[in-house]
């Protein structure tokens, strides 16, 4: 029986790529990536040649079983997706209760994540905290934010740069405009950036200086 690595790659910084994540992808038979040309160009920097193959959102279902029966025969498979751990709001999650199931061994390594350090450099209450990812886009946004509008714990989201004065504003609109939040946006990078303060007051800023980068939106629970 072979196993499934789930390796973590950086979200900004290469120098996040961690010795054990390198020595697992030259050793594993396949990795995965969710865009091979992205993550090529992390392979070709650490010098990592194991074959690669897509994997992604529109064709892990067809490509599930095909895995499955290449673990089954002793082959070890690591994924990888374009920046983070995979299955946060990436693939990953298919293949790995597909494993589960198939009493596949499966070993997450520890790693890069960007909602971590977006939530504990939010100054927001971290004790106990809720993973949104992103927002339902149309139908269910409204249902959702009406149920978050009671949530106690900090949320996290994420969101593309195109779309956040957009969220921002949904949710002053259900959660309160003076509600406390934090935006994150190029975690680790040379442009990394903070802004905290109200819904509101981020809202504002951003609409004046439209955000560039991937987005976290950190957001403190019901008083």
């Amino acid at each position: 029986m072979g196993k499934l690595y789930l390796v973590p790659t950086p979200i900004g910084n290469l120098e996040d790529m961690t010795l054990r994540a390198i020595r697992v992808l030259k050793e594993v038979n396949l990795i995965l990536a969710e865009d091979t040309r992205t993550s090529g160009k992390l392979l070709q920097h650490f010098e990592i040649a194991s074959p690669m193959q897509s994997h992604h959102m529109h064709n892990e279902h067809k490509t599930l079983d095909q895995l499955v029966k290449r673990l089954q025969g002793g082959e070890t498979i690591a994924l990888i997706s374009d920046a983070g751990t995979p299955a946060i709001s990436d693939p990953g999650f298919l293949l790995t209760r597909a494993c589960v199931e198939n009493n596949i061994e499966v070993e997450c390594l520890p790693g890069a994540t960007a909602f971590v350090p977006a939530l504990v450099n939010s100054g927001l209450p971290n004790d106990k905290f809720v993973f949104e990812g992103f927002l339902p886009p149309k139908k269910g946004r409204q249902t959702r934010l009406k149920i978050l509008a009671e949530e106690n714990r900090t949320m996290i989201f994420y969101e593309s740069p195109y779309k956040l004065v957009k969220t921002l504003g949904h949710l002053a609109e259900y959660l309160g405009a003076d509600r406390n939040a934090s935006v994150s946006r190029e975690l680790t990078k040379l442009y990394e950036e903070t802004v905290r303060g109200s819904l509101q007051e981020i809202m504002e800023h951003y609409t004046e200086k439209p955000p560039k980068g991937e987005i976290v939106i950190v957001v403190e629970g019901k008083k």
